[in-house]
């Protein structure tokens, strides 16, 4: 699957990741719906590092179609809020 982190480019990641990617969507999710920001924070931090970690960022001449988009690293939890509707990020 290729995920986009927007400022920052795009990853092959495997399928397998769909799981652990779900779960930091959720966890993301309800520290906004709870407007915990420390909580949101760690939850996107992770979301964002496992992406980074788990993929292979693909280079800047290649453009494939994005499965999943993210913002930006440095999204704030006021910014989450209008990028994370509904059920979050990822669609379930």
């Amino acid at each position: 699957m290729i995920v986009r982190i927007f400022s920052d480019g795009q990853y092959r990641l495997p399928d397998e990741a769909r799981e652990r990617l779900d779960e930091l969507d959720t966890a993301s999710h309800r520290a906004i719906d709870a407007d915990d920001e420390q909580a949101y924070r760690a939850a996107f931090d992770a979301l964002i590092a496992y992406v980074r970690s788990t993929g292979e960022r693909l280079g800047d001449d290649e453009l494939e179609g994005s499965d999943f988009m993210f913002p930006p690293a440095d999204t704030s939890l006021e910014e989450a809020r209008a990028e994370f509707t509904g059920e979050g990020l990822i669609p379930e």
